[in-house]
């Protein structure tokens, strides 16, 4: 039977990317970090991304503890735990072919299967699926890095649905509220739907505000004529739209609108109410093909051909408001419009502004309105009193994430938008992703609000492929 001081926990180098402060979450027993690993965050260090920028601490931590003893031979950890520095054996007869191919993967897993050799109980620690296999077949016990990672049975989706008789939902606030209020079954800002029983498309939205009271949740008053289309669409516009939520995430497959609404809500927001100086959007920089570096131009430039989504979501706003039947008495500011928001000095915008709704990206840009932010220089800034909104965060790690919303100043509000079924980052997935666990992180905080919207609005064909495919 092998003892606790024979277990060993041997890290993989995506896990101290992921976490640098992995290596103090294994108590009570021994931490392996093999040589190749320190190469490897040398050779990472240099990047200025967030990843160079994780490499960086997980070095400094491991230089910290130099101070308390030999790394080769262990130093003791404050929770009981032993970290030890390991390099792979000089013979390895016993690995065969498999492992002994060049490549720090096969090198972390000799050392793995060396250590295993002298008798210790080893389980190989990594966020690589491929290496997870590989060390399988070598028959070393392999897991993922479960810390920051949400169950599935713990997915936070931001609403509850019930279903009632059609007369209680006539009521101005239904007793089956107050029932499911009981027992801190709702968590602050969660929605409820009630539906009638005979017709699901008869239905009304509340929202828990806290200690038994609810608000009845309407589709917001904007300054085009635009609405929800669902009831998902209308818990997220509620959120969207009330300046003491500070963090909002709106989770959901392609198509079910949640860069819409989330810009839409900036451009009234901003250009009409006055509340936020400007809107300012980021996304990851994580490529299908070529890096943005590749990329022609200088960072505006290059940050276009990235922000393409949100040209397409614009153009579809403008394309709505320019077709609807209330757009003549929306450019006359009957029916207490707000006025439109103030031209700037600019001469290219006061030739481009023939209408109201008449406006583009670039107009936008120009006016000092909206400005389009690499995400990796956002680390160190503080932003006040704007309206932030980050795309595709399902490829950021939850570190990732905290760093963006510590940048958050006074005055401002950040939307998180992402879809966890289409990640491209090869270490993450559905419950461990930033976004996610961000969402489950922040549940029940006043200042915060999350819907996962489940209806494709976008065509026919989308919600098809997002079924089927």
């Amino acid at each position: 039977m092998i003892t606790e001081s024979k277990k060993m926990y041997i890290l993989d180098t995506n896990v101290l990317i992921h976490d640098y402060q992995s290596m103090f979450n294994f108590s009570n027993t021994l931490i392996g970090i093999p040589a190749i690993v320190l190469e490897e965050l040398d050779r990472l260090k240099k990047e200025s991304s967030d990843r160079g920028s994780s490499a960086r601490e997980a070095i400094r931590c491991l230089d910290s503890l130099r101070a308390k003893g030999s790394l080769r031979d262990g130093v003791k950890l404050d929770n009981g735990g032993t970290l030890q520095v390991i390099f792979a054996p000089m013979i390895h007869d016993h690995a065969g072919s498999f492992v002994t191919r060049p490549g720090a993967d096969n090198e972390i897993l000799l050392t793995a299967l060396d250590m295993q050799s002298k008798g210790y109980h080893v389980t190989f620690i990594s966020k690589d699926i491929n290496a997870r296999v590989k060390a399988d077949a070598l028959n070393i016990e392999a897991e993922d890095y479960l810390k920051g990672r949400v169950a599935d049975y713990d997915v936070y989706k931001g609403w509850k649905l019930a279903t009632i008789a059609s007369g209680d939902l006539r009521k101005d606030f239904p007793d089956i509220l107050h029932d499911m209020a009981q027992g801190n079954r709702l968590e602050n800002n969660e929605f409820i739907e009630l539906q009638s029983a005979g017709n699901p498309y008869n239905y009304r939205v509340f929202r828990y505000l806290g200690n038994g009271h609810f608000k009845s949740v309407y589709a917001p008053d904007l300054a085009w004529p635009l609405k929800p289309r669902n009831p998902q669409q209308l818990m997220a516009l509620d959120l969207l739209m009330d300046d003491e939520i500070k963090l909002i995430s709106l989770v959901g497959a392609a198509g079910t609108g949640k860069t819409f609404l989330a810009l839409l809500s900036g451009l009234h927001q901003v250009l009409s109410k006055d509340v936020y100086r400007k809107m300012l959007i980021s996304r990851p920089v994580i490529p299908l093909g070529p890096d943005i570096g590749y990329l022609p131009g200088n960072v505006q430039e290059k940050l276009e051909s990235w922000m393409q989504p949100m040209y397409d979501n614009l153009g579809l706003i403008m394309h709505s408001i320019k077709g609807s039947q209330h757009l003549q008495q929306l450019e006359h500011g009957n029916n207490g419009c707000v006025q439109p928001f103030k031209p700037n000095k600019h001469e290219k915008w006061q030739k481009k502004r023939k209408t109201r709704v008449d406006f583009t990206m670039e107009d936008l840009v120009h006016s000092g309105k909206l400005s389009l932010e690499a995400m990796t220089y956002m680390r160190g800034r503080s932003i006040p009193f704007q309206y932030i909104l980050i795309d595709e965060v399902q490829n950021l790690t939850l570190h990732e994430v905290k760093t963006l919303i510590t940048r958050v100043g006074e005055g401002s509000k950040i939307i998180l938008l992402g879809d966890p079924y289409q990640i491209d980052s090869p270490y993450l997935d559905f419950n461990s992703n930033g976004l996610m666990v961000a969402t489950n992180a922040f549940k029940g905080q006043n200042i915060f609000g999350s819907v996962f919207l489940e209806t494709t609005e976008r065509s026919e064909l989308s919600r098809l492929a997002s079924e089927l495919l």
